[in-house]
């Protein structure tokens, strides 16, 4: 198994639509000429964008998190360019990419060290292979002040790991519970 580079990303992303929309290169300044917490091909990975919708954890509702009978009012939805995130809380968003992984490719999602270094924690589980669908990101905020989230720029970035050896069930054949989900999606059981 091994790690894809970065022609390999492009190639995958233009020619079999693994990212969309894809960016080939880096993308650090707006339009304006504003600095941006980057986005798009890396070396060895792809840095992807926050979209601007994103459920905020509150314990107004609930006292309990369960995992298997989530309740949906523990969140508030936002829709805005930035995100707060209270002290010691998380929120939920979604990738503006939409993502289809081969067959014979794992991805694995690490946060970028901007948030990471101001103690805001991205993640992500595998993208197993012939998943797809829009990623939903966890952001925890584990300081003791609010946090910014930054819609239309970079996050976390994606490894792709291609094996040597194609799987004998994919995702898509287990008819996986979160295939091809669009919008941030909340845990299912």
């Amino acid at each position: 198994m091994s790690i894809k580079a970065d022609k390999w990303i492009r190639r995958m992303a233009q020619e079999a639509g693994m990212i969309e929309p894809f960016e080939a290169g880096q993308v650090r300044y707006n339009e304006g000429g504003e600095r941006l917490v980057s986005y798009g091909t890396s070396s060895y990975g792809y840095d992807v964008r926050c979209a601007n919708e994103f459920k905020i954890f509150t314990n107004v509702h609930s006292p309990t998190v369960d995992p298997k009978n989530f309740d949906q009012d523990s969140f508030v939805d936002v829709t805005n360019d930035v995100c707060i995130i209270p002290p010691n809380s998380f929120a939920l968003a979604r990738t503006v990419e939409y993502f289809r992984i081969p067959r014979n490719v794992l991805t694995m999602c690490l946060g970028k060290s901007t948030y990471a270094r101001c103690g805001i924690i991205v993640n992500v589980t595998p993208l197993e292979p012939e998943w797809e669908g829009h990623v939903t990101l966890e952001f925890s905020n584990t300081t003791p002040l609010p946090a910014k989230i930054y819609a239309n720029e970079g996050v976390a970035q994606m490894l792709f790991f291609e094996s040597d050896e194609v799987c004998e069930t994919s995702y898509k054949d287990r008819g996986g519970k979160y295939l091809g989900q669009t919008g941030v999606t909340l845990p299912k059981t």
